[in-house]
């Protein structure tokens, strides 16, 4: 069973209907841990006292806000819970608006909403009006040690919640900008003739993180102790130049079928070459993701 992550009521108006929130997507990724070169053994992160020159255990640890250079505030939980808003067990409805509206840049993390114990049918109530009406709900919700913005609205089986950025907090950035007179006509046409034939229904199942999975056969083939094997090389192509050109060369490669490169294998690629080194020493290679 999924874990609720927040758990209150959705009110608006004079409405009121208890919901929990399950996370509806989570980035899937390889983490590695970090080992002694030495003797391949598991190292630990030490919290340590500069003040006392000694290591510390997690229960001496106390938070602290640095208000000014090498000075800090403590903070206990019991004072963090007392100036939570009321939004941390209340959702609270602000208004309603078109979701074509919001410009999903504003868009972050996504949840299930599901109804609580005897919110069944006011929540049926609120999924078919959004549904019908066509507007989404935005609304102010605490979890997390923040208060969220979010954005409610009807999906195929019920309802999603969507926490958005601030605007604060969306960047504007000068180098973001597009001056379409720099097109011509003919450019334009060949260009919407290639996202033609390029053009699919969205089935999100086609698309794999090739990256983690050719991470994943590595691990496998060095558990299984096998040769750690390569990639299929991908052809790197030069600047465009000519834009008619490469818009040209492109439909015609559309009209031939695509070749596809496979996935690393421990039995299907060639064996890695070793890499030259000066000293006979092995390189070590490092990954984003590290973690003790």
């Amino acid at each position: 069973m999924a874990s609720t992550v927040w758990k209150g009521h959705l009110t608006f108006g004079l409405v009121s209907l208890p919901v929990r929130l399950f996370s509806a997507a989570r980035g899937e990724s390889i983490s590695f841990n970090q080992l002694h070169q030495s003797d391949n053994s598991r190292v630990k992160q030490v919290l340590y006292c500069q003040a006392e020159d000694r290591p510390v255990p997690r229960e001496e640890l106390v938070k602290g806000f640095e208000y000014e250079k090498g000075k800090y505030v403590v903070v206990d939980e019991e004072e963090i819970k007392a100036v939570a808003p009321e939004t941390s067990r209340t959702m609270q409805i602000l208004e309603f608006v078109k979701m074509q509206e919001i410009d999903p840049v504003y868009l972050d993390a996504s949840y299930y909403v599901a109804p609580d114990e005897g919110g069944e049918t006011p929540y049926a109530l609120m999924f078919e009006a959004l549904r019908k009406s066509g507007y989404a709900a935005i609304a102010k919700v605490s979890m997390h040690n923040r208060e969220h913005v979010v954005i409610l609205r009807p999906g195929s089986k019920g309802i999603f919640l969507h926490t958005m950025y601030y605007s604060d907090e969306v960047r504007a950035v000068d180098e973001f900008r597009t001056d379409t007179s720099l097109i011509k006509d003919k450019e334009l046409e060949l260009a919407t003739m290639l996202i033609n034939s390029l053009a699919a229904p969205f089935e999100p199942t086609k698309y794999k993180d090739t990256y983690r999975e050719n991470i994943k056969a590595m691990i496998e083939a060095k558990v299984r102790g096998k040769q750690v094997v390569q990639p299929a090389v991908v052809e790197h192509r030069a600047p465009v130049i000519n834009i008619m050109d490469a818009l040209k060369q492109s439909l015609d490669q559309m009209k031939k079928k695509p070749v596809q490169s496979a996935p690393v294998t421990a039995e299907t690629a060639a064996p890695a070459k070793k890499a030259a080194t000066g000293n006979g020493k092995r390189s070590r290679k490092t990954a984003a993701g590290e973690s003790s």
